[in-house]
């Protein structure tokens, strides 16, 4: 996925300042105008202001969001949530018998009919190394044909994902567990120090150490929160996203010689190689990983002019929350009956900030794409987060169909902007494309809601981009 440790993971690797911003954008700054507020923003209030004077009308617009969860307690959420008008909550009937028991707010299918849920899980890389090991190792092109030789050639990229090619590279894990165990101690001073469990890195700023212990402790922690621009963030936050991190550099250099752990399978007990299985998952849309998809949904909708926290884009929307993004690669059989569940919902626009480099059931998604096309609903998907060029390099789902019969067209694929006083007009971690990249909305320092009820913060990525967009949608959709 567009993890929420992606920009950490590429701050650690490069010495704490690879995307170390200047504090010079204020709150909000993504909805704000450059003639206004001196900022490179999508001149929201311009919107708002135009919408008044031709005395527009607008209507409720449903938009899914495909990501990790919601917390559906949120301030600035929970009025703004879509409600199954057809479902009695709580009640352990399929009311509307669409095969989803209290789909109230929406469906996690990655969870289990006995309550659990999928939190983290291996990489698709790793997935399809090791599914393909035993057929095309030690092989080469010559020896197949047809759709062989195309796995083959699917097969040689992951191996060179999962072992590497002989360049070097990859995470130096022993240097990433000793800055979790520095970061863990230096945790454990600066709370007995502050006098608290819980402090945010503004707080940690503020705090005027007394011993030297102290001092290298607060120098080591915050400097990795300023370079994660994560100031807002508390101790608890940073630190956990950063473990789920190193877990899963962990899982990755595992994947080396082992198969994949099957997170997904032991949880969820579909039969993963139907995708005419459908009814699976549960009803947790909030789970135990809201992070990421609680900030996407707040970019959309977070109530607007309540005097709390921060505006969404949009003043019409109802967000469906599905949940089908683990920490790690999500799998393409829940993305495309993710799609279809959103469409038969009623969704007219589906936010979708996640991706991967390897889609070994792509026609799965494909045929969601046309479902989705042929209901005149519009998917956004973030374009990633690795700096590279996709119009030749792979990054899935994309709306170009497998079986070479054209490409979807009703895909808006979404770099990230800045500004240049933060990160420069073109995020440094976007991906673009003069093919394949549509258009580049801000998705640096994005300041959104977050898990806690009445909590906000900054999170950067195309994953802040593409919702922004995905509310754009919404709101001009007529």
């Amino acid at each position: 996925m567009n993890k929420k440790t992606a920009i950490l993971s590429l701050a650690l690797l490069a010495g704490m300042s690879a995307f170390a911003q200047k504090d010079d954008v204020p709150k909000g700054w993504h909805l704000m105008d450059k003639e206004a507020n001196g900022v490179f923003g999508v001149s929201a209030d311009k919107a708002y202001d135009f919408i008044k004077t031709k005395k527009l009308k607008s209507k409720t617009v449903v938009v899914a969001v495909i990501d990790s969860g919601i917390d559906t307690l949120h301030e600035d959420l929970k009025a703004i949530l879509w409600t199954n008008p057809k479902e009695i909550p709580g009640n352990g009937i399929d009311d509307d018998k669409n095969g989803y028991i209290d789909d109230v707010h929406g469906w996690n299918f990655i969870g289990g009919k006995d309550g659990r849920n999928v939190k983290e899980d291996s990489y698709e890389a790793a997935r399809v190394y090791h599914e393909g090991k035993a057929k095309f190792k030690g092989k080469s092109e010559a020896d197949f044909t047809g759709k062989d030789l195309v796995d083959f050639k699917t097969w040689k990229k992951s191996e060179v994902k999962v072992i590497g090619d002989g360049t070097g590279g990859g995470a130096d894990m022993a240097m990433l567990k000793r800055i979790q165990t520095n970061l863990q101690k230096s945790d454990e001073i600066l709370k007995k120090a502050i006098g608290k469990d819980t402090y945010t890195g503004k707080e940690l700023e503020a705090y005027t150490t007394k011993t030297d212990e102290e001092k290298k402790a607060r120098t080591s922690l915050l400097g990795l929160m300023k370079g994660n621009d994560a100031m807002d963030q508390t101790n608890k936050e940073f630190i956990d996203g950063l473990v789920e991190y190193i877990a899963g550099e962990e899982r990755k250099e595992n994947s080396k010689n082992n198969p994949p752990t099957e997170y997904r399978k032991d949880i969820v007990k579909d039969d993963e190689t139907n995708i005419n299985d459908r009814n699976y998952g549960n009803n947790d849309i909030m789970a135990s990983t809201p992070l990421h998809g609680t900030h996407c949904a707040g970019i959309i909708g977070a109530i607007r002019n309540n005097g709390k926290g921060m505006d969404g884009i949009a003043d019409n929307v109802r967000i469906m929350m599905i949940r089908a993004v683990p920490d790690g690669d999500e799998h393409d059989k829940d993305i495309a009956n993710a799609i279809r569940y959103a469409v038969d919902n009623g969704a007219q626009i589906i936010s979708m900030s996640f991706g991967k480099d390897f889609s070994p059931q792509k026609q799965w998604v494909d045929d969601a794409f046309r479902y989705a096309e042929s209901k005149n609903v519009l998917l956004v998907h973030a374009a990633g987060n690795d700096a590279k060029n996709v119009d030749t390099a792979d990054n899935f789902p994309n709306p170009v169909f497998v079986d070479g019969k054209g490409r979807a067209n009703n895909v808006i694929t979404v770099g990230a902007s800045g500004d240049p006083k933060s990160g420069g007009l073109t995020a440094s971690f976007s991906n673009y494309g003069k093919k394949e990249v549509d258009v580049f909305s801000p998705g640096v320092k994005i300041y959104a809601t977050l898990p806690g009820g009445d909590k906000y913060g900054n999170l950067q990525g195309t994953s802040m981009a593409c919702p922004l967009v995905a509310g754009i949608a919404a709101l001009a959709l007529e």
